[in-house]
């Protein structure tokens, strides 16, 4: 199998993320419920975890990465903790459903950043669409549709100017491209993309201190006969029984992530993008979307071939190449009505540091038979 699906999750991993989480599934006890030796065990391995993640992003104190379970429940944990249907919040129409349902939900007032016919964000809109109720910006750092990475350095110094709230979803740059935590105020992550952790890990990283309400509560191991748990980092966010086996897997591939250097991990994931692209842009009946015109890019390209559904192109590249990709809609609804690909999706080929050349150049040759046949 040639595995092209990365951005939905990496499936090559350091060897050594499976090897933490066997011995942590062995070893580990509850974390924060006893002192006994594998309760220790755990509760050093959570914090040594959260000590890789804020040196990853330069954050000073490592108590303010809170782990969950996904991105998706991060990001719910935080709009429902902040967000009420008295704000006024503006979002972009390349966000994931983890971002729009969620806002959705909360009843607030929303309004929608747009973006080019590339898919790239209009940024240089931000200001018109700022109201005296607007308290948040929640958007998304890099499209797992088509790749673009979002000029957040500039929406946060205007949302600083005018006294708004980021929430940045880093589910696609985190380890893939350098995150610092000055980016953004709030954080949301996971581990199983670019963080070559395993699935069911994720979380919230705070730059500054949030009145966060709470939204999931019960048993914490700490001040049982408080009516209410902690509102502090990271308590607020880890409520019942944390997932230590993948905590500690998540530590090894964040280890693996700070050691090479995300600058240099994504140099060589770019190397990879760009064969592909020059491979297959000049094919007939391909069509691409996305901004290639700038190397501060994902390694993702999102295509279409003429007269075809992406479903169809993706079942004849696993049936008849072995290649795994993403067909569909990729839960980016309003990117592909802007796209006007409702009906037919995409699909998307996206790479890893794991992958090879070898590979990319069979990607090319069966999309090249493909669409000529």
């Amino acid at each position: 199998m040639i595995y092209f699906d990365n951005s939905a999750t990496t499936l090559s991993k350091p060897p050594e993320v499976a090897e933490a989480v066997k011995y942590a599934v062995d070893n580990f006890g509850n974390a924060g419920r006893s002192f006994y030796d594998t309760v220790m065990a755990a509760n050093r391995e959570i914090y040594q975890t959260r000590v890789e993640l804020a040196r990853l992003v330069g954050l000073d104190d490592p108590l303010q990465v809170a782990f969950t379970s996904s991105a998706t429940e991060s990001l719910n944990l935080v709009i429902y903790g902040l967000i009420s249907e008295t704000d006024s919040v503006i979002t972009t129409i390349t966000e994931h459903n983890s971002v729009l349902r969620p806002l959705y939900l909360s009843g607030c007032d929303l309004d929608f950043l747009d973006c080019d016919g590339n898919g790239k964000v209009m940024v240089d809109s931000f200001s018109g669409l700022v109201k005296e109720s607007t308290r948040f910006l929640v958007c998304t750092h890099g499209s797992n549709l088509t790749g673009n990475i979002t000029d957040v350095e500039t929406l946060h110094n205007l949302c600083r100017e005018y006294g708004i709230t980021l929430i940045l979803d880093v589910s696609q740059t985190l380890g893939a491209i350098p995150v610092n935590i000055s980016m953004a105020d709030i954080m949301c992550f996971t581990g199983h993309k670019a963080l070559f952790g395993p699935q069911g890990t994720g979380g919230v990283m705070t730059n500054g201190s949030y009145d966060f309400d709470v939204v999931k509560t019960g048993g914490a191991g700490t001040n049982s006969f408080g009516r209410f748990q902690s509102t502090d980092m990271p308590d607020i966010f880890e409520t019942g029984t944390l997932n230590s086996h993948g905590i500690y897997g998540l530590q090894k591939g964040v280890q693996f992530v700070n050691a090479i250097g995300p600058q240099n991990i994504h140099g060589e994931e770019m190397k990879l993008h760009n064969l592909f692209y020059e491979g297959i842009r000049g094919i007939d009946k391909v069509r691409v979307y996305g901004d290639f015109s700038v190397p501060n890019r994902l390694p993702v390209v999102s295509l279409l071939v003429e007269g075809m559904t992406s479903s169809e192109l993706a079942g004849r590249l696993w049936e008849e190449y072995r290649i795994a990709t993403r067909a569909g809609s990729h839960c980016a609804p309003l990117l592909h009505k802007h796209f006007d690909t409702v009906d037919s999706g995409l699909v998307r080929f996206s790479f890893s540091y794991f992958n090879t050349a070898e590979e990319i150049k069979k990607g090319i040759a069966a999309l090249k038979s493909i669409a000529n046949g």
